[in-house]
């Protein structure tokens, strides 16, 4: 600890606190080491008069140290009215040490003072007085090295120096030893100042985190307020930590039994916040958990107890008898406070929230598992698209099991290669030709049965798998473009999906060109959908999509419609597609409503130049009705279900066959 402060690596502030408990202590034990040295002072004297009286050198000496000392007394009756210490801790400090100084002088010179001195002789005493009133000074000087040295030093050194001028072979050895004394008394010094400031610093830091302390408290009555506010205080927001938390949700579950009422458990994560911590900084990060703590003091208004439980997790408590009622609308008011955006370096960032409750006795009858039902509904609200709350069903601990034993399996299944690719082809609607086909995964689970898409997707990011498993959907579509030709479709496409989550995790288009380009395959015809998350989320997927253009890759966005993309960034990205969301297309023959918005993002596609697919057409009724309105291209099952791979030149050859009949 002394060195880091020697070398200004610890904390101006808490540097400034050690050195103010330097120098009280050593003014506080001032007094008495002054009152000390007189007497040893006066008892020196004494000795020299033992054999030549009192003589006038002596007397002189005397006076010399009786004056340093009144100075130092003067001196310290000056630092205490100036509060020098409080303000000035190292000016307080050199004061001292100057003073001292002056007094190790004064002693330096009392061989000097005595006539005919006989430093081998009847004289030696006196080493024995100069050499034990150093030492003390060292024992008692503890909290700083440099005051106990600078009144030590000088009459060591004038022993020394006295003995090796008396030319005899013992004054020698005595002088060696007097400077291992001295050497020893140095390391004591310097080793008892670091343990002095280890204690002062470790007291420190224990009492860091209070806001404010009488002066009149006692050290002990300090530390202990101030290690209250460390134990249940999170340092950077200023909300209860987890420790406090976990505490306030038993104690509400233990009142709410009381009373006969509810206990709401609300969980909080920040959606994409790891982005910008990588792509901003942790100073930027530490802003937004600032700027999200005070928004939900905002929303909650002092109904509830509000935590945060680590990194971008908090969590509230509310308690009542419609707590339930009561949490749900503060879940629908904390998601409208953070659909404002945050500033950060000059420019809006939305930070958006999803939140998972859960209520005592109604999901849990203990804390732990109001916990757990609550962390489920905040996974179900991330994983049903973020930015929304979801209250816990009993449904989703099986389903909890389900996705742990997905997610377990998930990397072994990509390594025997149980993970498949199917597709789904995309026709133009006017030539009723095939123009490309979407990749999507599937995988038949032994025990489990069929595991959806999301499923997968999700287990891969929670096993930290998203690129092994979007490599393999790319393997398979690399395959299939490559055979494409032979079947008579040299220029189809093949699409996959990246989930925007994946540009969090690592680099997308460096994966893909690493596959295309083992595969020989021209990237104007693999194609790229992303839904619209990912284009509002700049911070980190904006590079990426640039990336994915420069490349040469078409770029789709899908289930357009269905959220807020901005018009702008997808004329910046140059996007190649919209594949409009399957909502807009069921009962469309029907429904004005869906003919004008299908019509409108027809035209729209056309202005900026994009194609517009239409996703989940179901019937010839619904194919019919999107070429009047501009839709050029679709897909669902009306023209085929997703294949697997080895079916698509049989299922190829039977539509050409069916189109002859249909024709002739």
């Amino acid at each position: 600890m002394e060195a880091d402060l020697k070398t200004g690596k610890t904390d101006p502030a808490l540097e400034v606190d050690v050195k103010r408990a330097q120098a009280s202590t050593m003014l506080e034990h001032l007094p008495s080491t002054l009152f000390t040295n007189a007497g040893i002072s006066a008892s020196a004297l004494f000795v020299t008069t033992l054999n030549r009286g009192l003589t006038f050198s002596a007397s002189m000496w005397f006076a010399a140290v009786i004056v340093s000392l009144v100075l130092r007394t003067v001196m310290a009756a000056i630092l205490k009215q100036w509060e020098t210490v409080e303000q000035e801790p190292q000016q307080a400090l050199n004061v001292m040490a100057v003073g001292a100084l002056l007094s190790g002088t004064a002693w330096a010179a009392l061989p000097l003072s005595v006539p005919n001195f006989e430093p081998l002789g009847g004289d030696s005493g006196l080493y024995l007085i100069m050499c034990g009133t150093a030492t003390g000074a060292v024992l008692m000087g503890v909290g700083h090295s440099p005051l106990s040295l600078a009144f030590a030093l000088p009459p060591l050194a004038a022993v020394m120096f006295s003995l090796a001028v008396s030319g005899q072979v013992s004054g020698w050895l005595l002088a060696l030893n007097v400077l291992a004394l001295t050497m020893v008394l140095i390391r004591s010094s310097r080793t008892s100042e670091a343990i002095f400031i280890s204690n002062v610093l470790a007291k420190l830091k224990a009492t860091a985190l209070a806001d404010s302390l009488s002066s009149a408290n006692s050290d002990i009555l300090r530390a202990n307020q101030r290690l209250e506010v460390l134990a249940n205080c999170d340092p950077l927001t200023g909300l209860a930590n987890r420790a406090a938390f976990n505490t306030a949700l038993s104690a509400g579950i233990s009142t709410a039994v009381a009373r006969e009422e509810q206990l709401a458990l609300l969980i909080l994560d920040l959606d994409r916040f790891k982005s910008i911590n990588d792509t901003l900084g942790h100073g930027a990060g530490d802003a937004v958990l600032v700027e999200v703590s005070d928004r939900l003091r905002s929303a909650i208004d002092g109904k509830g107890v509000i935590a945060r439980l680590g990194g971008d997790e908090f969590a509230v408590i509310f308690g009542g008898r419609d707590a339930h009622g009561l949490a749900r609308a503060q879940a629908e008011r904390i998601l409208e406070h953070s659909r404002q955006p945050v500033m950060l370096e000059g420019h809006p960032t939305i930070v958006g929230t999803s939140i998972g409750i859960a209520i005592f006795p109604d999901h849990a009858d203990t804390a732990e598992d109001l916990f757990s039902s609550a962390d489920m509904a905040l996974y179900r609200a991330k994983d049903g698209g973020r930015r929304q709350w979801r209250e816990f069903e009993p449904a989703f601990r099986s389903q909890a099991d389900r996705r742990h034993q997905v997610e377990q399996a998930l990397g072994d299944a990509l390594a025997a290669g149980d993970i498949e690719a199917w597709f789904q082809p995309q026709i133009d609607l006017a030539s009723r030709e095939i123009v490309g086909f979407e990749a999507l995964v599937r995988w038949h689970h032994p025990y489990l049965g069929p595991v959806s898409p999301p499923e997968i997707v999700a287990a891969a990011q929670a096993a930290n798998l998203p690129d092994r498993l979007t490599a393999t959907v790319a393997e398979a579509a690399c395959r299939l473009l490559a055979r494409l030709p032979s079947l008579g479709l040299p220029r189809a496409t093949v699409a996959i999906n990246v989930s925007p989550r994946e540009f969090d995790l690592y680099c997308v288009p460096s994966l893909l060109d690493r596959i295309t380009a083992a595969h020989h395959i021209d990237p104007a015809l693999f194609e790229i959908e992303i839904t619209e998350e990912a284009i509002l989320d700049t911070l980190v997927s904006g590079e990426q999509l640039k990336h994915i253009e420069r490349s040469g890759y078409k770029l789709a966005v899908d289930d357009f419609g269905a959220g807020h993309s901005s018009l702008a960034y997808l004329v910046a990205l140059k996007v190649d597609r919209l594949k409009l969301d399957r909502r807009f297309v069921t009962g469309i023959r029907a429904s004005r409503q869906n003919q004008e918005i299908v019509g409108a993002m027809a035209g729209l596609g056309r202005a900026l130049s994009m194609q517009v697919v239409m996703e989940g057409v179901e019937s010839e009724e619904e194919a019919e009705a999107l070429k009047p309105l501009g839709i050029e291209i679709a897909q669902g099952y009306f023209f085929g279900r997703p294949m697997p791979a080895e079916r698509i030149p049989g299922w190829i050859e039977s539509r050409r066959a069916a189109l002859k009949r249909a024709v002739a």
